[in-house]
């Protein structure tokens, strides 16, 4: 044995317990009773009362590096995250330039992280009108997926899919089992809306209606029921939805879901005129549809949370609704305000181990990540649940001191984060340079 933790808590698939987490080679060897006696001369670290979690697995991260690196960047977004208890992040492929979209794109992505990565880091592809035959070459030089856009995605360099495009996109990745991931709002519905303009939330919110949602949603299941192809739904606001989603999973359709911890936190009634930086697409929504976004994750319908961090400069979230970058910065804080609203609402800690760490890694097929049991990375998370902290964004290590949590007080304090059985933050402190991995779908 390299080293061993030992916990009062440690929360593993079959749930919390006592234990002594033996690691060796970076990986997991064995989950022992708490009184276990380690062999002489293993360093043993004893974490008392606080929680030893599985890191967390972020798969909705816009790292935009590089090209937008400004707004963000490799060693400042992996820093949040290791600093958040997220051992583990999946990038996305647009608001960086050039785009993930070709082999040659993602070779300068795994250029620009590569030295730079404070977690484990994979990249996602993605599709777009005319680069159908990328697919497969993105798919084996090791992408874990391909993200589209049904309705504008703000850039223009990734530009959205039309129905026609949607089904040859589809079409392609059925066919060497390739992972769809869809932000699915539908044009038309977004179109007919009335256009945000001002500082009032409600004129944005009245601008992406749900019927949105839910409409690209339909035209999403359709496609999935008519080529085969696994799909899976990012950033779920509509409850609306939800009876759609359900009724596809029944039926067996291959089909997962994400939410996002400010869907689950935060609410539209409380959003103040002119404060931008709670713009995102689609919306944070009403109280009552947080409620029943909470109630899907407890049936299980919705699949896992993710941040969506999607940061920018200061500069951009004017306090015009119309005009503002749309986007919450929140890679640090996800863990904390995830567990604030579930402990609230009666949720465990193995429940929220489930939502941000098993179920991320299993929709990117990472079996090395997402719980605590032998063989698995020894990939952690020290969490003290009781006790709370005031987020300030001074104290937050993405780039741009921007988040919709500013003077929240949550519950959660992340003592530290441990890769591959090494500590690499204590108290949001870095201990060691970027060690992180370049990750690649096995």
């Amino acid at each position: 044995m390299e080293n061993v933790l030992r916990s009062r808590r440690v929360v593993t698939p079959g749930g919390v317990r006592p234990a002594c987490v033996a690691v060796d080679g970076g990986r997991i060897a064995a989950v022992l009773p708490y009184d276990t006696a380690p062999p002489p001369g293993t360093p043993v670290t004893d974490l008392g009362d606080d929680v030893l979690l599985p890191g967390l697995v972020d798969t909705h991260v816009h790292v935009n590096d590089p090209g937008r690196s400004a707004w963000e960047g490799f060693g400042t977004a992996t820093l949040a995250a290791a600093a958040g208890g997220v051992t583990t992040l999946v990038d996305m492929p647009l608001n960086s330039l050039p785009p993930t979209t070709t082999p040659a794109a993602l070779d300068v992505k795994r250029a620009a992280a590569r030295g730079r990565v404070h977690v484990d880091t994979g990249f996602w592809g993605g599709a777009v009108p005319g680069n159908e035959e990328e697919l497969r070459p993105l798919h084996d030089a090791g992408v874990f997926g391909f993200k589209a856009f049904l309705s504008p995605s703000g850039v223009d360099e990734f530009p959205p899919l039309d129905p026609a495009g949607l089904d040859a996109v589809a079409t392609r990745l059925a066919a060497f089992d390739g992972l769809l991931i869809v932000h699915a709002e539908d044009p038309g519905r977004l179109a007919r809306a009335p256009q945000p303009a001002g500082p009032g939330y409600a004129d944005f919110l009245a601008s992406r209606p749900p019927a949105a949602e839910e409409t690209a949603i339909g035209t999403l299941l359709e496609t999935v029921r008519r080529r085969g192809v696994r799909a899976h739904v990012l950033h779920l606001s509509s409850s609306g939805a939800l009876p759609a989603l359900a009724a596809a999973r029944a039926e067996g359709l291959p089909v997962t879901v994400e939410t996002c911890p400010h869907f689950l936190t935060l609410t539209a009634e409380e959003v103040p005129d002119g404060a931008t930086e709670f713009k995102c697409c689609p919306p944070i929504r009403e109280a009552a549809n947080r409620d029943a976004l909470w109630a899907a994750l407890a049936d299980g319908t919705l699949d896992c949370v993710v941040s969506d961090h999607s940061p920018c400069t200061a500069d951009l979230k004017v306090p015009d609704f119309g005009t503002a970058w749309g986007g919450i910065s929140s890679l640090q804080l996800g863990l904390p305000a995830v567990w604030t609203e579930a402990r609230r609402r009666g949720h465990t800690l193995t429940d929220l181990a489930r939502w941000m760490s098993a179920g991320p890694a299993a929709l990117a097929g990472l079996r090395a990540k997402g719980a605590i049991e032998p063989g698995r990375d020894a990939d952690f998370a020290v969490l003290a649940p009781d006790e709370t902290f005031t987020v300030d964004p001074a104290a937050l290590h993405h780039r741009n001191p921007v988040t919709a949590y500013a003077g929240r007080t949550l519950h959660g304090v992340v003592r530290s984060t441990w890769l591959r059985g090494r500590r690499i933050t204590d108290h949001g402190t870095p201990l060691t340079g970027p060690t992180g991995r370049l990750l690649e779908r096995t």
